[in-house]
């Protein structure tokens, strides 16, 4: 060998590919194949029904005990903001979509509320984190799914539109922490 390699001229296999016929150079078979397959479930009634769903018209149903939606930040008995200002959510978001600032609380049952507290919908990937590191389950994910804004600025939820969120859907999944007091 005059390249200095170890390979004989009888290492190597050639493979021929085998011809091909008009229709599958160009690929009729397949075309038609997928053709037939689309063809077949879009006239299967039954099946459609169960698939498609005109939304906003229809509403598919969800499990809402497990579905991940928009955020909601709940209120104790009294109306207040049920947030301690801990930072454990802000801490465990793996997306850094959540900032709040505390405050000393003017309320004798803490030590702190939080006097701002933003959340970033958009960047959000409702993993539930910070809804399983509160202490108090100030904060929650709600079975909603609507979320819909027409700037960046619209999806940066702050504490006042988290707390409309909590009035919007007490009803649908009730807070199952323990009370604010005695924290």
């Amino acid at each position: 060998m005059s390249n200095g390699q170890d390979w004989k001229q009888t290492d190597v296999v050639y493979v021929t590919q085998p011809p091909l016929s008009m229709g599958e150079r160009l690929y009729l078979p397949q075309i038609f194949g997928g053709m037939k397959t689309t063809l077949r479930h879009m006239f299967k009634k039954r099946l459609r029904d169960e698939t498609v769903v005109q939304y906003p018209e229809q509403k598919r149903t969800l499990r809402k005990e497990i579905y991940r939606g928009v955020h909601r930040l709940n209120r104790d008995e009294q109306g207040r903001v049920a947030c301690v200002a801990c930072f454990m959510c802000e801490t465990a978001c793996p997306a850094h979509c959540i900032h709040i600032e505390g405050a000393e609380s003017p309320w004798p049952d803490r030590e702190k509320y939080p006097i701002k507290f933003d959340i970033d919908e958009l960047r959000c990937i409702y993993c539930g984190m910070c809804e399983e590191a509160c202490p108090v389950d100030a904060i929650e994910l709600t079975p909603e799914y609507h979320l819909v804004g027409g700037s960046r600025e619209e999806m940066i939820f702050d504490k006042e539109k988290l707390l409309m969120v909590f009035d919007r859907t007490k009803d649908e999944k009730p807070r199952k922490g323990p009370a604010i007091t005695g924290y």
